[in-house]
């Protein structure tokens, strides 16, 4: 963007014969084009282009997950990769109550 943008003030110099630019060979004015050319064909074929734009795709998910679950009164989870899962699953409270051992009243019957 910034060859883009240099180029763009070089060659309007150049039109108003503005400033020693008036002076200088269309070459010169020109080049930071075909550098804007280059950089951005190095860019794609690099794929930093696409890096960047998946990059931006997950925090906005990741913004919008934790925007839902605070709405929903979750909260949001402080550090998925320490505790080791997303979310405790389904099967975890169902676990839980067959661990847990069996509700007595006051004599101690069931």
């Amino acid at each position: 963007m910034a060859f883009l943008l240099l180029g763009i003030l070089l060659l309007t110099m150049k039109l108003a014969e503005f400033g020693p630019v008036a002076l200088w060979s269309w070459w010169w004015v020109l080049l930071p084009f075909g550098l804007a050319v280059a950089w951005w064909g190095f860019v794609d074929a690099t794929g930093m282009t696409q890096r960047r734009a998946i990059d931006k795709m997950e925090r906005t998910k990741e913004e919008r997950r934790n925007r839902n679950l605070v709405a929903l009164g979750l909260g949001v989870p402080k550090d998925r990769k320490r505790r080791g899962t997303e979310f405790p699953s389904a099967d975890a409270g169902r676990r839980a109550a067959k661990a847990a051992p069996p509700a007595t009243d006051e004599v101690g019957r069931r």
